[in-house]
């Protein structure tokens, strides 16, 4: 049911991509935290800092949060894809990246994960720590909180054996993984996937193009959890940058 789910994340990239493309701007990398929307209080940047920075120090995990003024009229989904590739976070032989997007205009939140961590951070854990830990505070308008709150749980996520974790009420998987889709909506959104390619030239040599990246992104991807290793930093001349790491839209969002 995932590879569902990354089909149809790739059908909407690549329609995305066939239609007449405006130049889309996006934040530069200059700290593990961007604050563009000027969100964050800057007691709470000093207290989640370091903890990013002991993370990607012990396990080369590559952990940013960024905040944006708009999402330029796009869904948070593929915005925050193409922040993550643009970025290059995590490492490039593991893809053991984690982007903590908020965009407060739209009142939309994502936590978008590398390829390398898809198995441990998955996309309904993700969904938990969202709807537990970020929305609640977002909601009542703390965003510093909620920042603080979503960063503790996915660095919780990350570094802990489960057994650990799921004693946490905020953390536990209390339903299946996924959500089922019944056969009928697959059957048609296959079905006008197919007369997609078909009938849109366009469309067509857009899909190869972006399914051949992916599929030399993922030929290029760590297996596994991705953890080992570390000794941080990607920075490079004295900056911050990402490692060259990738994602394939793994993670989940939501709203307040």
């Amino acid at each position: 049911m995932r590879r569902i789910f990354q089909l149809v994340l790739a059908l909407t990239a690549f329609m995305a991509f066939a239609m007449p493309a405006r130049a889309q701007t996006f934040p530069a990398l200059t700290d593990r935290i961007v604050d563009q929307a000027g969100i964050i209080p800057a007691d709470t940047q000093a207290a989640i800092k370091p903890k990013l920075a002991d993370l990607e120090t012990k396990s080369g995990i590559q952990l940013v949060v960024a905040t944006v003024k708009s999402l330029e009229g796009q869904e948070i989904e593929p915005y925050a894809n193409a922040l993550f590739r643009t970025w290059k976070l995590g490492e490039k032989q593991k893809n053991n990246g984690v982007l903590l997007l908020v965009a407060p205009n739209e009142h939309r939140v994502r936590i978008e994960v590398g390829y390398g961590l898809e198995g441990t951070l998955t996309d309904a854990l993700s969904k938990v720590i969202i709807a537990n830990a970020i929305a609640p505070a977002f909601k009542a308008g703390d965003f510093g909180g909620g920042v603080a709150r979503g960063v503790d749980d996915i660095i919780t996520v990350l570094t802990t054996d489960a057994s650990e974790w799921q004693k946490r009420p905020s953390l536990r998987l209390d339903t299946p993984e996924e959500n089922q889709i019944s056969n009928t909506t697959l059957a048609i959104a296959l079905f006008c996937f197919i007369l997609l390619l078909l009938f849109c030239r366009t469309c067509r040599t857009v899909f190869f193009q972006v399914m051949w990246a992916m599929a030399m992104t993922s030929g290029n991807s760590g297996g596994g959890g991705g953890y080992s290793g570390g000794g941080g930093g990607f920075s490079g001349g004295g900056g911050f940058s990402g490692g060259g790491g990738s994602s394939g839209g793994g993670g989940a969002s939501g709203g307040w």
